[in-house]
């Protein structure tokens, strides 16, 4: 790979925000310039031209967005609003925001040699979707998912370079979650479903997956304390992207 994707992943409240902020500040130390595309794309709720962003050295992305599909998806799609869509139609959903994002910013942005740091990616769309289906009763395969034009091209063509999977108690996430100031829940933040997510994300054919596309697997306990989880991430920044 000649380029530089990290992707942070893990079930919900497990820390990724935190790990991609660390990372800004880590980037900004050392005097590269970085573009906040999530806080950009929340507040404007649409996506920038790429000449918007191209003088930058560092991109933060995040899936789903807070643009087009990616609003759908989050105010709608998987809010606890017992509307009830299929794991499919979710899926679906997911897929069309990330080929969206993706072909309009990201590719050109690792062509051109950024380093993209994103939360969530293809890997929840596997991790989410096909569990989401199995307790629905639906049938939602692990290939199907796969095979939908955007995770397709996210991993066929731009696997990770790195991919960092949180590991946490559940019930410590749980705890998290109930911390925030939300007022909207998300249907997949309940103890039973994030236990079974853990497993998805510490799976060997997940590990297998992204392994065979090159793909350098990291595991980041965060369970403890935020200097601990920073210090953590100070050791990758050095490792693999400074």
């Amino acid at each position: 790979m000649n380029y530089k994707l990290v992707l942070v992943e893990g079930i919900d409240g497990s820390g990724k925000g935190v790990i991609t902020d660390t990372f800004k500040e880590l980037a900004e130390k050392e005097g590269l310039k970085c573009f906040d595309l999530r806080s950009y794309i929340k507040k404007e709720k649409d996506f920038p031209e790429y000449e918007t962003i191209k003088d930058y050295d560092v991109i933060l992305s995040a899936e789903p967005t807070h643009g087009w599909v990616g609003r759908a998806i989050r105010e709608e799609l998987i809010k606890d609003n017992k509307r009830d869509y299929s794991a499919l139609a979710v899926a679906q959903a997911y897929s069309l925001d990330r080929k969206i994002l993706y072909k309009r910013l990201l590719i050109r942005a690792l062509q051109e040699g950024k380093i993209v740091l994103q939360e969530r990616s293809v890997v929840s769309s596997l991790a989410y979707q096909p569990l989401q289906a199995q307790l629905k009763g639906e049938n939602l395969t692990l290939e199907t998912v796969l095979k939908l034009p955007g995770n397709k091209l996210a991993i066929e063509d731009y696997p990770p370079t790195v991919l960092i999977i949180t590991r946490v108690d559940p019930e410590t996430a749980i705890k998290r979650l109930a911390e925030r100031n939300k007022k909207d829940l998300c249907i997949f933040e309940k103890l039973d479903f994030q236990k079974k997510l853990g497993e998805r994300y510490e799976s060997a054919w997940l590990r297998s997956l992204f392994e065979k596309k090159g793909t350098k697997i990291l595991y980041l306990d965060t369970n403890q304390t935020l200097e601990h989880t920073k210090e953590q991430v100070k050791k990758v920044w050095k490792d693999h992207l400074s």
